[in-house]
Protein backbone atom coordinates (compact mmCIF):
# COMPACT_ATOMS: atom_id res chain seq x y z
CA UNK A 1 0.00 0.00 0.00
CA UNK A 2 1.33 3.36 -1.10
CA UNK A 3 1.00 6.79 0.13
CA UNK A 4 -0.67 8.59 -3.14
CA UNK A 5 -0.40 12.58 -3.08
CA UNK A 6 -2.90 12.43 -5.53
CA UNK A 7 -5.85 10.48 -3.71
CA UNK A 8 -8.12 12.03 -1.22
CA UNK A 9 -7.23 10.44 2.02
CA UNK A 10 -10.77 10.62 3.04
CA UNK A 11 -11.49 7.54 0.45
CA UNK A 12 -11.79 3.93 1.40
CA UNK A 13 -9.28 1.11 -0.16
CA UNK A 14 -11.28 -1.70 -1.09
CA UNK A 15 -9.27 -4.75 -0.02
CA UNK A 16 -9.67 -8.48 -0.52
CA UNK A 17 -10.88 -10.06 2.61
CA UNK A 18 -12.81 -13.01 1.61
CA UNK A 19 -13.65 -15.41 -1.34
CA UNK A 20 -16.14 -17.37 0.53
CA UNK A 21 -19.83 -17.67 0.01
CA UNK A 22 -22.20 -16.53 2.02
CA UNK A 23 -25.12 -18.26 0.96
CA UNK A 24 -23.15 -21.78 1.69
CA UNK A 25 -22.26 -20.47 4.54
CA UNK A 26 -25.33 -19.57 5.93
CA UNK A 27 -26.57 -23.22 5.39
CA UNK A 28 -24.16 -24.69 7.13
CA UNK A 29 -23.98 -22.14 9.91
CA UNK A 30 -27.69 -22.83 9.91
CA UNK A 31 -27.47 -26.83 10.10
CA UNK A 32 -24.96 -26.04 12.95
CA UNK A 33 -26.49 -23.97 15.27
CA UNK A 34 -29.56 -26.10 15.37
CA UNK A 35 -27.55 -28.03 17.17
CA UNK A 36 -26.01 -25.57 19.77
CA UNK A 37 -29.28 -24.14 20.50
CA UNK A 38 -31.44 -27.51 20.33
CA UNK A 39 -33.98 -26.17 17.92
CA UNK A 40 -37.20 -27.40 16.89
CA UNK A 41 -36.80 -27.01 13.54
CA UNK A 42 -33.81 -24.99 11.20
CA UNK A 43 -32.84 -21.62 12.52
CA UNK A 44 -33.30 -19.02 10.20
CA UNK A 45 -30.26 -16.61 9.26
CA UNK A 46 -30.14 -13.46 8.09
CA UNK A 47 -28.21 -10.15 7.54
CA UNK A 48 -24.93 -12.52 6.41
CA UNK A 49 -22.77 -9.84 6.08
CA UNK A 50 -18.61 -9.43 6.05
CA UNK A 51 -17.50 -5.81 7.63
CA UNK A 52 -15.29 -3.67 5.34
CA UNK A 53 -13.92 -2.38 8.71
CA UNK A 54 -12.62 -6.45 9.56
CA UNK A 55 -8.55 -6.98 8.61
CA UNK A 56 -7.05 -9.50 6.42
CA UNK A 57 -5.48 -11.78 9.21
CA UNK A 58 -8.59 -13.13 9.74
CA UNK A 59 -11.99 -13.88 8.32
CA UNK A 60 -14.86 -12.21 10.51
CA UNK A 61 -19.07 -12.51 9.24
CA UNK A 62 -21.70 -10.81 11.43
CA UNK A 63 -25.29 -12.40 11.39
CA UNK A 64 -28.28 -12.28 13.01
CA UNK A 65 -30.36 -15.58 13.92
CA UNK A 66 -33.53 -16.83 15.27
CA UNK A 67 -35.29 -20.30 16.27
CA UNK A 68 -38.26 -21.96 17.89
CA UNK A 69 -37.60 -24.14 21.45
CA UNK A 70 -40.16 -25.00 23.17
CA UNK A 71 -42.52 -22.89 21.58
CA UNK A 72 -40.31 -19.59 22.06
CA UNK A 73 -39.22 -17.47 19.67
CA UNK A 74 -35.22 -16.64 20.48
CA UNK A 75 -32.79 -14.74 19.07
CA UNK A 76 -29.39 -13.52 19.05
CA UNK A 77 -26.92 -11.24 16.88
CA UNK A 78 -23.63 -12.98 16.58
CA UNK A 79 -19.50 -12.86 15.29
CA UNK A 80 -18.26 -15.83 13.78
CA UNK A 81 -14.46 -15.57 13.72
CA UNK A 82 -12.50 -17.91 11.16
CA UNK A 83 -8.75 -18.15 10.06
CA UNK A 84 -8.08 -16.78 6.64
CA UNK A 85 -8.21 -19.00 3.81
CA UNK A 86 -5.03 -20.08 2.49
CA UNK A 87 -5.46 -18.87 -1.18
CA UNK A 88 -6.15 -15.72 0.18
CA UNK A 89 -2.86 -14.92 0.34
CA UNK A 90 -2.68 -14.88 4.30
CA UNK A 91 -0.98 -11.99 6.40
CA UNK A 92 0.23 -14.11 9.37
CA UNK A 93 2.15 -17.60 8.84
CA UNK A 94 -0.23 -19.41 11.76
CA UNK A 95 -3.60 -18.69 12.85
CA UNK A 96 -4.02 -20.05 16.13
CA UNK A 97 -8.03 -19.58 16.68
CA UNK A 98 -8.14 -22.44 19.50
CA UNK A 99 -5.26 -20.20 21.61
CA UNK A 100 -7.66 -16.83 20.33
CA UNK A 101 -10.44 -17.76 22.53
CA UNK A 102 -8.62 -19.31 25.57
CA UNK A 103 -6.76 -15.50 25.90
CA UNK A 104 -9.99 -13.88 25.80
CA UNK A 105 -11.84 -16.49 27.83
CA UNK A 106 -8.65 -16.10 30.24
CA UNK A 107 -8.82 -12.49 29.85
CA UNK A 108 -12.78 -12.45 31.05
CA UNK A 109 -12.30 -14.69 33.94
CA UNK A 110 -9.57 -12.74 35.44
CA UNK A 111 -10.22 -9.18 34.83
CA UNK A 112 -12.58 -6.27 34.52
CA UNK A 113 -11.29 -5.30 30.75
CA UNK A 114 -14.40 -6.14 28.42
CA UNK A 115 -14.75 -8.82 26.04
CA UNK A 116 -17.21 -9.95 23.35
CA UNK A 117 -19.26 -12.85 24.64
CA UNK A 118 -18.22 -16.01 24.10
CA UNK A 119 -20.54 -18.61 23.05
CA UNK A 120 -19.00 -21.54 21.18
CA UNK A 121 -15.92 -22.24 20.07
CA UNK A 122 -15.64 -25.40 16.93
CA UNK A 123 -12.36 -27.18 16.10
CA UNK A 124 -14.42 -29.33 13.64
CA UNK A 125 -13.46 -27.99 10.49
CA UNK A 126 -15.75 -30.21 8.49
CA UNK A 127 -18.71 -27.52 9.62
CA UNK A 128 -17.69 -24.26 7.83
CA UNK A 129 -14.18 -25.58 6.59
CA UNK A 130 -12.01 -24.69 9.30
CA UNK A 131 -11.95 -24.12 13.02
CA UNK A 132 -14.30 -21.04 14.09
CA UNK A 133 -15.54 -19.64 16.86
CA UNK A 134 -18.91 -17.30 17.30
CA UNK A 135 -18.58 -14.28 19.62
CA UNK A 136 -21.84 -12.28 20.94
CA UNK A 137 -22.15 -8.94 18.25
CA UNK A 138 -21.59 -5.45 20.63
CA UNK A 139 -23.22 -2.39 18.72
CA UNK A 140 -20.84 0.67 19.17
CA UNK A 141 -18.76 2.84 17.24
CA UNK A 142 -14.74 2.08 16.73
CA UNK A 143 -12.18 4.88 15.07
CA UNK A 144 -11.74 3.36 11.70
CA UNK A 145 -8.38 2.69 10.29
CA UNK A 146 -9.41 2.33 6.85
CA UNK A 147 -10.70 5.76 6.06
CA UNK A 148 -8.01 6.68 8.82
CA UNK A 149 -9.96 9.16 11.49
CA UNK A 150 -7.53 11.19 10.99
CA UNK A 151 -9.35 12.67 8.58
CA UNK A 152 -12.78 12.14 8.70
CA UNK A 153 -15.41 10.56 11.16
CA UNK A 154 -16.24 10.44 14.50
CA UNK A 155 -13.34 11.10 16.19
CA UNK A 156 -11.95 13.20 13.95
CA UNK A 157 -15.00 15.47 14.82
CA UNK A 158 -14.83 14.81 18.57
CA UNK A 159 -13.17 18.02 21.11
CA UNK A 160 -9.65 17.48 22.14
CA UNK A 161 -11.35 16.94 25.74
CA UNK A 162 -13.19 14.09 24.32
CA UNK A 163 -10.11 12.70 22.26
CA UNK A 164 -8.39 13.13 26.02
CA UNK A 165 -11.27 11.15 27.53
CA UNK A 166 -10.63 8.64 24.84
CA UNK A 167 -6.75 8.21 25.55
CA UNK A 168 -7.31 7.71 29.05
CA UNK A 169 -9.92 5.06 28.28
CA UNK A 170 -7.98 3.24 25.71
CA UNK A 171 -4.53 3.33 27.69
CA UNK A 172 -6.66 2.19 31.56
CA UNK A 173 -7.67 -1.11 28.92
CA UNK A 174 -4.15 -2.10 28.33
CA UNK A 175 -3.23 -0.99 31.73
CA UNK A 176 -6.12 -3.42 33.27
CA UNK A 177 -5.18 -6.27 31.21
CA UNK A 178 -1.30 -6.13 32.18
CA UNK A 179 -2.92 -6.05 35.57
CA UNK A 180 -4.33 -9.90 35.75
CA UNK A 181 -1.44 -11.98 38.16
CA UNK A 182 0.50 -14.64 37.37
CA UNK A 183 0.01 -14.42 33.51
CA UNK A 184 2.22 -17.57 33.09
CA UNK A 185 -0.16 -19.75 35.11
CA UNK A 186 -3.23 -18.40 33.84
CA UNK A 187 -2.04 -18.13 30.00
CA UNK A 188 0.16 -21.20 29.82
CA UNK A 189 -0.75 -21.90 25.65
CA UNK A 190 1.40 -18.47 25.32
CA UNK A 191 4.63 -19.68 26.94
CA UNK A 192 6.66 -21.24 23.99
CA UNK A 193 10.54 -22.16 23.45
CA UNK A 194 13.23 -21.27 26.36
CA UNK A 195 14.53 -17.56 26.74
CA UNK A 196 12.85 -14.62 27.59
CA UNK A 197 9.37 -13.91 26.88
CA UNK A 198 10.72 -10.65 24.77
CA UNK A 199 13.75 -12.80 22.96
CA UNK A 200 10.99 -15.20 21.67
CA UNK A 201 9.11 -12.32 20.78
CA UNK A 202 11.69 -10.60 18.90
CA UNK A 203 12.73 -14.29 17.05
CA UNK A 204 9.23 -14.89 16.47
CA UNK A 205 8.95 -11.63 14.13
CA UNK A 206 12.33 -12.39 12.60
CA UNK A 207 10.79 -15.87 11.69
CA UNK A 208 7.72 -14.24 10.66
CA UNK A 209 9.62 -11.99 8.62
CA UNK A 210 11.77 -14.72 6.77
CA UNK A 211 8.53 -16.51 5.47
CA UNK A 212 6.26 -13.22 4.64
CA UNK A 213 8.90 -11.55 2.65
CA UNK A 214 12.79 -12.63 2.83
CA UNK A 215 11.87 -16.22 2.05
CA UNK A 216 10.07 -15.71 -1.13
CA UNK A 217 12.80 -13.19 -3.09
CA UNK A 218 11.25 -10.16 -1.02
CA UNK A 219 13.85 -9.16 1.49
CA UNK A 220 13.37 -5.59 2.65
CA UNK A 221 16.64 -3.80 3.70
CA UNK A 222 15.34 -0.86 6.00
CA UNK A 223 13.61 -3.60 8.40
CA UNK A 224 16.92 -6.15 8.42
CA UNK A 225 18.68 -3.08 9.12
CA UNK A 226 15.88 -2.21 12.09
CA UNK A 227 16.76 -5.88 13.12
CA UNK A 228 19.99 -4.94 13.61
CA UNK A 229 19.78 -2.09 15.36
CA UNK A 230 17.31 -4.28 17.90
CA UNK A 231 19.98 -6.59 18.52
CA UNK A 232 22.66 -4.17 19.31
CA UNK A 233 20.59 -1.96 21.70
CA UNK A 234 18.36 -5.11 23.31
CA UNK A 235 17.06 -4.12 26.58
CA UNK A 236 19.74 -5.34 29.52
CA UNK A 237 16.58 -5.96 31.63
CA UNK A 238 13.45 -6.12 30.58
CA UNK A 239 11.43 -6.78 33.65
CA UNK A 240 8.20 -8.78 34.64
CA UNK A 241 6.15 -10.32 31.94
CA UNK A 242 2.55 -9.45 31.64
CA UNK A 243 -0.43 -10.59 29.24
CA UNK A 244 0.32 -8.48 26.03
CA UNK A 245 -2.97 -7.75 23.95
CA UNK A 246 -0.73 -7.41 21.09
CA UNK A 247 -2.96 -5.26 18.64
CA UNK A 248 -2.90 -2.37 21.34
CA UNK A 249 -4.99 0.11 19.98
CA UNK A 250 -8.73 2.00 19.77
CA UNK A 251 -9.37 0.43 16.65
CA UNK A 252 -10.08 -2.56 17.84
CA UNK A 253 -12.02 -1.42 20.63
CA UNK A 254 -15.83 -0.82 20.75
CA UNK A 255 -17.16 2.25 22.20
CA UNK A 256 -20.09 3.51 23.79
CA UNK A 257 -19.73 7.39 23.54
CA UNK A 258 -15.68 7.09 24.71
CA UNK A 259 -16.19 4.04 26.81
CA UNK A 260 -14.98 1.00 25.84
CA UNK A 261 -17.16 -1.79 25.84
CA UNK A 262 -15.10 -4.19 23.55
CA UNK A 263 -12.05 -5.58 23.19
CA UNK A 264 -11.30 -7.51 20.15
CA UNK A 265 -8.31 -8.96 17.71
CA UNK A 266 -6.01 -10.93 20.74
CA UNK A 267 -4.54 -13.03 17.70
CA UNK A 268 -1.31 -11.23 18.63
CA UNK A 269 -1.61 -11.54 21.95
CA UNK A 270 1.88 -12.88 23.98
CA UNK A 271 3.82 -13.22 27.23
CA UNK A 272 5.81 -9.84 27.44
CA UNK A 273 6.93 -6.55 29.35
CA UNK A 274 4.63 -3.95 29.44
CA UNK A 275 6.53 -1.83 27.17
CA UNK A 276 4.70 -3.83 24.11
CA UNK A 277 1.69 -2.86 24.40
CA UNK A 278 2.50 0.98 25.42
CA UNK A 279 4.84 1.45 22.10
CA UNK A 280 2.67 -0.35 19.92
CA UNK A 281 -0.73 1.86 21.08
CA UNK A 282 1.44 5.15 20.87
CA UNK A 283 3.49 4.02 17.02
CA UNK A 284 0.29 3.30 15.20
CA UNK A 285 -1.76 6.44 16.00
CA UNK A 286 1.88 8.06 14.53
CA UNK A 287 2.14 5.85 11.83
CA UNK A 288 -1.45 7.42 10.81
CA UNK A 289 -0.57 11.38 12.05
CA UNK A 290 2.31 11.01 9.47
CA UNK A 291 -0.04 9.96 6.83
CA UNK A 292 -1.67 13.15 7.33
CA UNK A 293 1.29 15.33 7.28
CA UNK A 294 2.78 13.50 4.28
CA UNK A 295 -1.00 14.86 2.23
CA UNK A 296 -0.37 18.45 4.64
CA UNK A 297 -3.45 17.64 6.85
CA UNK A 298 -3.62 18.35 11.01
CA UNK A 299 -4.58 15.13 11.54
CA UNK A 300 -5.07 14.68 15.39
CA UNK A 301 -2.14 15.95 17.03
CA UNK A 302 -3.66 16.01 20.77
CA UNK A 303 -4.66 12.48 20.52
CA UNK A 304 -2.73 9.46 21.87
CA UNK A 305 0.69 11.85 22.26
CA UNK A 306 3.12 9.47 23.57
CA UNK A 307 3.36 12.06 26.71
CA UNK A 308 -0.29 11.69 27.61
CA UNK A 309 -0.20 7.55 27.25
CA UNK A 310 2.86 7.28 29.21
CA UNK A 311 1.52 9.90 32.04
CA UNK A 312 -2.02 7.81 31.94
CA UNK A 313 -0.10 4.20 32.28
CA UNK A 314 2.35 5.45 34.99
CA UNK A 315 -0.02 7.39 37.15
CA UNK A 316 -2.90 3.98 36.63
CA UNK A 317 -0.32 1.10 37.31
CA UNK A 318 2.42 2.64 39.47
CA UNK A 319 4.94 1.14 36.93
CA UNK A 320 7.69 3.33 35.39
CA UNK A 321 8.04 2.53 31.64
CA UNK A 322 11.86 2.07 30.18
CA UNK A 323 13.31 1.65 27.28
CA UNK A 324 10.49 3.24 25.74
CA UNK A 325 12.55 4.19 22.51
CA UNK A 326 13.11 0.56 22.05
CA UNK A 327 10.11 -0.33 21.79
CA UNK A 328 8.83 1.93 19.69
CA UNK A 329 11.10 1.61 17.06
CA UNK A 330 10.57 -2.62 17.55
CA UNK A 331 6.72 -1.13 17.03
CA UNK A 332 7.87 0.06 13.78
CA UNK A 333 9.71 -2.87 12.51
CA UNK A 334 6.69 -5.24 13.38
CA UNK A 335 4.10 -2.72 11.83
CA UNK A 336 6.60 -2.37 8.96
CA UNK A 337 6.64 -6.19 7.99
CA UNK A 338 3.05 -6.26 8.38
CA UNK A 339 2.57 -3.38 6.09
CA UNK A 340 4.98 -4.93 3.44
CA UNK A 341 3.40 -8.60 3.36
CA UNK A 342 0.24 -6.26 2.71
CA UNK A 343 1.65 -4.36 0.11
CA UNK A 344 2.72 -7.71 -0.93
CA UNK A 345 -1.29 -9.38 -1.22
CA UNK A 346 -2.43 -6.10 -2.72
CA UNK A 347 0.02 -6.64 -5.73
CA UNK A 348 -0.95 -10.22 -5.68
CA UNK A 349 -4.88 -9.07 -5.62
CA UNK A 350 -4.28 -6.07 -8.51
CA UNK A 351 -5.04 -3.65 -5.75
CA UNK A 352 -1.28 -2.33 -5.93
CA UNK A 353 1.68 -1.69 -7.80
CA UNK A 354 5.14 -3.10 -7.48
CA UNK A 355 8.17 -1.19 -6.78
CA UNK A 356 11.74 -2.03 -7.58
CA UNK A 357 12.59 -0.05 -4.49
CA UNK A 358 12.12 -2.46 -1.51
CA UNK A 359 11.79 -0.38 1.43
CA UNK A 360 9.31 1.23 -0.20
CA UNK A 361 7.07 -1.62 0.60
CA UNK A 362 7.35 -0.31 4.53
CA UNK A 363 4.71 2.66 4.25
CA UNK A 364 6.40 4.81 7.29
CA UNK A 365 9.54 4.41 5.56
CA UNK A 366 10.68 7.73 6.40
CA UNK A 367 9.34 7.47 10.08
CA UNK A 368 11.42 4.22 10.56
CA UNK A 369 14.72 5.87 9.19
CA UNK A 370 14.42 9.02 11.41
CA UNK A 371 13.39 6.54 14.66
CA UNK A 372 16.56 4.54 13.75
CA UNK A 373 18.46 8.05 12.96
CA UNK A 374 17.22 9.57 16.11
CA UNK A 375 15.65 12.08 14.59
CA UNK A 376 11.92 11.25 14.91
CA UNK A 377 9.91 15.01 15.88
CA UNK A 378 7.56 13.95 18.52
CA UNK A 379 5.63 16.48 19.62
Amino acid sequence: MTVDPDRDPGDRYELTISARDLDDLAERLARWLARKVDADGMPKIVNLSRPQSAGMSSGSVLFDASWEKDGRTETGSYVVRMPPEAGAMPIFQDYDLVTQYEVMAGVAEHCEVPVPPLHWLETDESVLGSPFFVMGRVNGRIPEDNPPYVFVGWLFDSSPEDRLRLTRNTVDVIAGIHAIEDPVAKFPMLVTGAGSALRRHVDWYRTWYDWALAADGYRIPLLERTFDWLEANFPADPGPDVLSWGDSRPGNIIYDGFDPIAVLDWEMASLGPRELDVAWVIFIHRFFQDIATQFHQPGLPDYLRRADVVAQYESRTGHTLRDLDWYIVYAALRHGIIMARVKRRMIHFGEDTDSPDRDNYVMHRASLESLLDGTYEWD
